[in-house]
């Protein structure tokens, strides 16, 4: 079994920005496999399905994202997974273009503080998925940047690039790793 989490913020005024990212690739990855994400549960909504035959736990967290690391920890814990092969993260990343997917088995924060939570719950050995969103413009507020909107042609990239993560998830629950690494890792 996997546990497949998307990074956000839960509320209307959050949907659809940047640091909501990880959210829509949960959507695409949910509506693509025919899974319903609208229990709440262990600080998350969450929905259970196969993708390719194989069991998942999509989940949202509630929490806010910079407190991520704790309802993945209940999610841990409760379906009893290792963290380390069983645990897909998919989140923004300012240091990538639009749309760029870098997939990793471990690794630092970043400066992401949904990703520092869950490091601090978890360690730093877990799978991700980073969706690149733009880099921040000179002279912006890094928190406005990132909890602003797309314009349209970077929704359209942004739209293509959750088809793109939610294929390298297919590859990655079939423990195809290297795989995903080396067909998702390049510049859109």
């Amino acid at each position: 079994m996997h546990i497949i989490a998307g990074l956000g913020n839960p509320g209307k005024q959050y949907e659809n920005t940047r640091h909501n990212t990880g959210f829509s690739v949960i959507d695409v990855i949910a509506e693509e496999n025919g899974i319903s994400v609208l229990e709440k549960k262990h600080k998350a909504l969450i929905g259970k399905g196969y993708i390719d035959g194989r069991k998942v736990v999509l989940a949202k967290p509630l929490t806010y994202m910079n407190l991520s690391g704790e309802s993945l920890r209940e999610l841990v814990d409760y379906y009893k997974i290792d963290e380390k092969n069983e645990l897909i993260v998919i989140y923004d990343d300012i240091s990538m273009p639009v749309g760029q997917l870098r997939i990793r088995k471990k690794g630092s924060a970043g400066g992401h503080n949904g990703i520092k939570s869950i490091i601090a719950h978890l360690g730093d050995t877990f799978l991700r998925i980073k969706v690149g969103v733009g880099e921040k413009p000179n002279g912006y507020d890094l928190a406005d940047y990132v909890l602003g909107h797309f314009n349209q042609r970077e929704k359209e990239t942004i739209a293509k690039s959750a088809l793109r993560a939610q294929e390298a998830v297919r590859l990655l629950v079939q423990g195809e790793t290297d795989a995903a690494m080396n067909a998702y890792n390049k510049k859109p």
